[in-house]
């Protein structure tokens, strides 16, 4: 048994912090009792932590494990097997900055999550979706104008990374039923045009109606749900109508979709540290980032943080994510900043990356938030977060992360 003791505590509900907090945690990983205790369990391990901040681990709801933006020759050069240990590199460095659960939006197999369960690599808990659902030409196919197929996913195994480039309500149908077979926990699709996609643009509309119906009603038979790329607003229309669950950068939302999200209980994962990524990834490796997704990423960085704080106005549900790949990982704590930079509260941008993103992830039965029989996924900081939301992109503030109770990082001694 282990304790963690006179802590300042956050608990991921949005509930006032509450001051000499303790947490007891049980062998088997999970929270036994939170709160101000009187006497504390007899034999515990225990660590003080006064006057630091106890938390949920962060949840971060778009991850692309396999993908790291570099120059073509790079990636093309690298095998499928180099690429794998780049993953597990790319996992260790999001646990290292406090992300202990994680929404794997395309390109990550079912054996790395495997390993990851078995504790065989150090990386987040994971829901995955294996591979994109797009139409031909649209923004996960990555064939370039010569015919050649961009490297940016490392499909190697065509089981565990099935062809899900498609056409029809029939190839529709195929794409989602394979996805399923290889171990998705949901699927993902592109109902628009994107940035870093060779040949569309964010505004496109992409995929008819009848075709995202048909990949919803796939998901809801297994009892699976839907994740929509959308930028365009009639993309994203088009994706919520059909009962698509969440909202993927959402850079085009105009007041109509934000009030039909918001009725329908839709999520939005804004990703906004998307397109400055972009950009920063273009100017540090010259030849990463293609000309033209450079002139898109610069296009949409305002448009992006505006309407994205519209919706966050409007009362939109809005789970963490940062289309981390693009962005270097293990920086996804820069999202809770730029979600406060775009409206939010430092408290509503922790809960946005707890509580709602472990809703957003359908992992809030086990995470999200210091509650009894949840698992300890937690964090302690050197500071207080609601005071500085910054201070959590500072990984030497991170003194403690635990997850299932074991700690992956402790700098804390024992009382």
């Amino acid at each position: 048994m282990k304790v963690i003791t006179g802590g300042v505590l956050i608990d991921g509900t949005g509930r006032d912090p509450l001051t000499g907090a303790t947490v007891v945690i049980g062998d088997d990983g999970r929270i036994e009792q939170v709160g101000r205790i009187d006497s504390l369990p007899k034999g515990a391990e225990v660590v003080d932590v006064a006057g630091k901040t106890i938390m949920p681990g962060l949840i971060d709801c778009h991850v692309h494990f396999f993908v790291d933006l570099k120059p073509l020759h790079e990636l093309v050069a690298a095998p499928v097997s180099l690429r794998v240990i780049q993953a597990v590199e790319n996992a260790r460095l999001t646990l290292d900055a406090g992300v202990t659960s994680v929404r794997e939006t395309s390109g990550t197999p079912i054996g790395f999550k495997r390993a990851a369960a078995q504790g065989l690599i150090a990386a987040p808990r994971m829901k995955i979706s294996v591979a994109p659902l797009s139409q031909t030409g649209g923004h996960g196919d990555m064939t370039l104008p010569n015919g050649s197929v961009h490297p940016l996913l490392p499909y190697g195994n065509p089981l565990e990374w099935p062809n899900t480039v498609f056409d029809g309500v029939d190839g529709a149908r195929k794409a989602a039923r394979l996805v399923l077979r290889a171990g998705a926990d949901f699927i993902k699709m592109m109902t628009t045009g994107g940035v870093l996609s060779p040949s569309t643009e964010p505004h496109h509309t992409q995929l008819t109606r009848e075709e995202i119906a048909t990949i919803v009603y796939e998901a809801k038979a297994q009892g699976k749900v839907c994740a929509a790329h959308a930028q365009g607003t009639e993309g994203i229309r088009n994706a919520v109508e059909c009962g698509v669950e969440s909202i993927e950068h959402g850079i085009y939302m105009d007041e109509a979709v934000i009030d039909l999200m918001k009725r329908k209980g839709t999520f939005l994962v804004p990703t906004l540290q998307a397109p400055m990524a972009s950009i920063r990834r273009g100017e540090d490796h010259p030849g990463s980032v293609l000309p033209q997704s450079m002139r898109k990423a610069r296009e949409v960085v305002d448009i992006h943080r505006r309407n994205v704080g519209i919706a966050i106005q409007a009362g939109v549900k809005v789970a963490m994510g940062t289309d981390a790949g693009v962005g270097y990982h293990g920086t996804n704590a820069e999202e809770l900043r730029l979600m406060v930079e775009a409206g939010m509260t430092p408290m509503q941008s922790i809960v946005a990356s707890t509580k709602v993103a472990s809703e957003c992830a359908h992992m809030d039965a086990e995470v999200g938030t210091l509650t009894p029989g949840k698992f300890a996924d937690l964090l302690v900081v050197d500071g207080n977060p609601l005071d500085d939301i910054g201070i959590l992109e500072d990984k030497s503030r991170l003194l403690m992360i635990l997850q299932g109770g074991r700690a992956h990082k402790n700098t804390m001694e024992r009382a």
